[in-house]
């Protein structure tokens, strides 16, 4: 979730534990001057996310990310942000290659002053993109009405050329397997942590389901591996980073850590099914498979599909509620909602899933 806040002071710690950059004021406040850009826009706009700040002219986009340090990652010297930044471009070339620009340094002159792309020492690196229009983003078609079922069906053929393309993954059946069973264990602790009793007991109830589903039918799972059908994909694919122009192009992949992005393309299209949903459009689930079987002649299992809802609707409401731990949180209340929202849609996949499979042959589940 990304929102416009004010920069952080220099003195304030992070939630992972890192100062900032001493002079990292120094940089978002010159970045968040129309003054600062080349192309001399009339304004510039300034979001910050858990790990940038962005900067939004008429024409572009610059991202400059945060001196942080977590448990797989180190940004806090500025060639680790570099390597990071031309990943981050890299991979999103994937899927919308006319977007990212490229990585431009942030310079100080002799005099002082801040430059982007100046003559000076380079002090950090941004990550230049177009600037695409907002109105046309899926979540904001959603929103309004505007988008089409040829919208739609424009967006699976796109994603169904990604996946069929992609190279196979090296995966193992159980370490495949392990990474839910992970998911539902992490789930269950931050829910034990801080949730209200009535949020732990959905998410209890939630993880029995889909840990049972696991011990039934973990040859479904296994199969997709051993069929190869794992690939590297975006890895946060959510209707706000998609946009719904000609072509359509997909942004902000999860660049940060890629055993995240190795995953099955049925995953990622029913996390995308999910939130569609979520805002108010459940028929794109149906155009958007439609279209990954007729060009993939992947046909996988309803129950599969609910599966993977399952399982990422539960990862989001944690999401959501870790909010809380934040000492700076901005109303707890949405969070809360949040997560019980997520946590209904979780509630709902897996209720189904556990009926489909008492109910079904045994032949099925062999």
């Amino acid at each position: 979730m990304k929102v416009a806040r004010t920069p952080r002071r220099a003195s304030k710690r992070l939630a992972f534990g890192t100062m900032f950059d001493l002079d990292v004021d120094a940089k978002v406040g010159f970045l968040s001057r129309a003054s600062a850009y080349p192309e001399r826009p009339r304004r510039v706009e300034v979001i910050e996310t858990h790990f940038s700040w962005v900067f939004l002219t008429e024409q572009h986009v610059y991202k400059l990310k945060k001196p942080l340090r977590g448990d797989s990652f180190d940004f806090t010297g500025i060639a680790a942000r570099r390597h990071n930044a031309k990943g981050e471009v890299c991979l999103n070339r994937r899927l919308a290659g006319d977007i990212y620009l490229g990585v431009v340094p942030l310079t100080q002159e002799a005099d002082g002053r801040l430059a982007i792309t100046g003559n000076g020492a380079i002090v950090d690196w941004l990550v230049q993109m177009v600037r695409l229009p907002a109105g046309r983003m899926l979540d904001r078609c959603l929103a309004d009405g505007s988008w089409r079922p040829a919208d739609i069906r424009a967006l699976g053929d796109r994603l169904a050329r990604f996946y069929a393309t992609a190279a196979p993954a090296n995966e193992a059946p159980q370490r495949y397997l392990r990474r839910f069973a992970h998911e539902c264990s992490a789930s269950l602790r931050e829910f034990a942590i801080i949730a209200r009793p009535e949020l732990q007991n959905a998410a209890a109830r939630i993880v029995r389901r889909l840990r049972a589903f696991m011990r039934r039918r973990s040859n479904l799972l296994e199969r997709r591996v051993r069929e190869r059908r794992i690939i590297e994909g975006h890895g946060d694919l959510r209707p706000e980073h998609v946009w719904l122009g000609r072509p359509v192009r997909i942004i902000d992949c999860l660049e940060l850590r890629r055993e995240l992005r190795l995953l099955d393309p049925v995953d990622e299209i029913a996390f995308l099914a999910m939130e569609c949903a979520r805002l108010g459009a459940p028929q794109i689930e149906r155009i958007l498979f439609e279209r990954y079987r007729l060009r993939t002649g992947d046909a996988p299992p309803q129950a599969l599909v609910r599966f993977y809802k399952g399982v990422r609707a539960l990862i989001r409401a944690r999401i959501a509620i870790c909010h809380l731990k934040d000492p700076d949180v901005r109303d707890p209340a949405k969070w809360l909602r949040r997560a019980a929202d997520y946590l209904a849609l979780a509630e709902r996949e897996s209720s189904e899933l556990s009926r489909e499979v008492r109910h079904e042959p045994a032949s099925v589940r062999a």
